[in-house]
This record gives structure tokens, C-alpha cells and sequence, in this order.
């Protein structure tokens, strides 16, 4: 199955799903390169397994698509959910962990992190999931931050639950991947995989704007989240 610029593998079920980019994941590890996380309850399925299927991480250094405005404890954090599913988990750990400081706010936060990124060019791997509205990362439909192409990071209000500020790399910062892979699963997220992986590019639907700049997009789907589409 194939969308518009997006290789599509559609699995039975959500744990199938976190399998098969879990995969993914500890062969870029064992690669080396460059990977960047994102939040979510599927992620932190793959994280799990990925840290059970390769516990060397220290070729690669991780980055994160976007944070909540949170200390890093925070059980909002997605830096804590990361670090609990899959860095607490290795026996090697990452050359190095690029974490967004969401405890500074979003505007110090979102600049701290575009200092880190200075000079970094493309990213290997960047892993992203789907809101039921359509956003990745903490970029939300017809949110202004879509329009940001002079920084590599942005802070943003809240669009999506929790709200709290968030800091997001930017749409063309996100792109800027040899692969850029979607993780979806869930019925809710339907008609948002449609728009985003088979419809025209639109603000609308944030997701129907992140494709690979340098490389491929991938998209892996339980079949609850692919049955819109064709």
C-alpha cells in the first residue's frame, strides 16, 4: 500500500506495530547515526521492545521531535517517558541525549535547543506519531509555528491535551531526515492517517506536511488506523 510520497505497512494490531518500528529503531542503533523520538503510548511500546532487541544504543545520538513544557520528571514529559521505556533499559547508552529543556519555558527552552542544534545538518532517523486532529510533533493544524522555516525549534501554546506550552522542531527541521517514519494505531486516528498519508497538503492536517527531505517516509499502521485508507 502506498500514499501520496509514503511507503505504507499496515499490520493487525498496535503491539504488531510498536514491533515492526521497534525493528527499525535497534538497527539504526546499531548503525549508528542519528535518531529523534517522539511521545506517545505506541512509542513507548517500541521503545520497550527496541531496548530489549538491541541494549547497545552508543553509535547513535537521540534527539526529540518536541516537549511539553515540564521538568523532566514530570510524568507529562516526553523525555521521562523515553527515559523510562528505553534509555533506563540499555546496557550501552547513547553517545549522546540531546533532551529539550521544557522546564525553562518555551521561549528559553526553544532557543537552548536551537543552539544545540547548530551546525547539525540531517538527521538518520525521525520517528513520529499522529494526533487524532492531525499534528505531530507540537505542530498543530493551522497553528502559525507551520510557518516557521528560519529556526530549527519553536516554542508553541498548547493545541492538544495536555495543555501546557510546548517546544517543537520546526516542520523543515523534522524533514531534514534520511527517514522519516509515521507510528499510528488506533481507530481514532483514521481519518487523520487519511488526510495526512493520502490527502493534499494542507495546514489542516500538519502530518499531510512532514515528508523526507533527503530520503524516504514510511508510514507503519495497525489496521484500525489504515481502514480509510484505499
Amino acid at each position: 500500500m502506498t500514499g501520496r510520497d509514503v511507503e505504507i505497512t499496515v499490520v493487525a494490531d498496535a503491539e504488531e506495530a510498536a514491533r515492526v518500528v521497534a525493528e527499525q529503531l535497534a538497527g539504526q542503533a546499531r548503525a549508528g547515526g542519528s535518531i529523534v523520538l517522539t511521545g506517545g503510548s505506541t512509542p513507548k511500546v517500541a521503545y520497550r521492545l527496541a531496548a530489549e532487541l538491541e541494549p547497545d544504543w552508543s553509535r547513535v545520538e537521540l534527539w526529540w521531535g518536541d516537549e511539553r513544557c515540564v521538568p523532566p520528571d514530570d510524568e507529562r514529559s516526553n523525555y521521562g517517558m523515553a527515559k523510562n521505556a528505553l534509555l533506563d533499559r540499555l546496557r550501552e547508552q547513547p553517545a549522546a541525549v540531546h533532551r529539550i529543556q521544557g522546564e525553562l519555558g518555551r521561549d528559553e527552552g526553544a532557543a537552548e535547543y536551537r543552539h544545540e542544534l547548530e551546525g547539525f545538518d540531517t538527521f538518520d532517523l525521525v520517528l513520529l506519531g499522529l494526533g487524532p486532529d492531525g499534528h505531530i510533533a507540537s505542530l498543530f493544524p493551522n497553528f502559525p509555528t507551520l510557518d516557521v522555516t528560519g529556526r530549527d525549534a519553536v516554542g508553541s501554546e498548547a493545541g492538544h491535551e495536555p495543555f501546557v506550552d510546548r517546544i517543537s522542531l520546526t516542520l523543515p527541521r523534522i524533514c531534514a531526515t534520511r527517514e522519516l517514519l509515521f507510528l499510528v494505531a488506533g481507530e481514532d486516528k483514521a481519518e487523520a492517517v487519511e488526510q495526512a498519508l493520502a490527502g493534499e497538503p494542507s495546514h489542516r492536517t500538519p502530518g499531510s506536511l512532514a515528508r523526507s527531505a533527503k530520503g524516504t517516509t514510511r508510514a507503519v499502521l495497525d489496521r484500525a488506523a489504515a481502514s480509510r485508507l484505499k
